[in-house]
């Protein structure tokens, strides 16, 4: 596709690329299995360098063993890790989960915290966590997304040139409106586990092929 020179014509495309998205995957969420927020906040912890899939494996067992933040934050580390450790940097995680836990419990009375400035203090909540866990557990639109898929889909389809994360995220809450944000970051990463991959994606199976300028398109 060639790229567009008008600030009309670039809003179109723009509006094209969310309407592809809404097509594809309607009312999608997180894919991550959880019944409240702390559960989502261990999820995601768990998530980094890790599918959801492997991480929806171990947590039904994990919330069992340890089925409040109290049992979270009187738990071993060793042990803990051993718990987690098909999911990879488990000492690490491991460490997160249990000071995400304690900190929860010294500060906000048990209760995982509803804005960004007070989750982001929690061990193992960097902003792209606290945006996962305040847009799908409380609905609250704090920023997008940012993780590898909605990075490389972003370049992709050229909505950013940035690389650090968080001027792609500065990027995307400027270009999609704030009432999509929780939306637009479940579709991107669900269109980046889908046909647009890291490798060879599939670009005949897309619905926004027609709109993409990424070199390493298939079709």
């Amino acid at each position: 596709m060639k790229r567009l020179k008008t600030a009309a014509e670039r809003s179109e495309r723009f509006q094209a690329i969310l309407d592809g998205l809404d097509r594809m995957y309607p009312g999608v969420t997180c894919a991550l299995k959880h019944r409240n927020a702390w559960e989502l906040l261990v999820a995601t912890i768990l998530s980094a360098q890790c599918t959801d899939k492997r991480v929806n494996e171990v947590t039904p067992g994990l919330f069992k063993k340890y089925p409040t933040v109290r049992d979270f934050a009187a738990a071993s580390q060793e042990e803990l890790a051993l718990d987690i450790r098909s999911t990879g940097f488990f000492n690490n995680k491991a460490k997160s989960v249990i000071g995400a836990a304690r900190k929860i419990l010294a500060d906000f009375n048990g209760q995982v915290p509803r804005s960004m400035e007070e989750l982001i203090a929690v061990p193992g909540a960097a902003r792209k966590t606290a945006n996962v866990v305040l847009g799908t557990a409380f609905g609250i639109a704090s920023g997008v997304v940012v993780d590898t898929h909605v990075q490389r889909i972003a370049q992709r389809l050229d909505l950013t040139r940035q690389s650090d994360p968080a001027k792609i995220e500065q990027d995307l809450m400027r270009a999609v409106p704030q009432e999509r944000w929780i939306l637009f970051s479940h579709q991107v990463i669900h269109h980046g586990r889908g046909p647009c991959v890291a490798r060879k994606p599939r670009c005949a199976e897309c619905g926004l092929t027609g709109l993409c300028y990424a070199r390493d398109k298939t079709a």
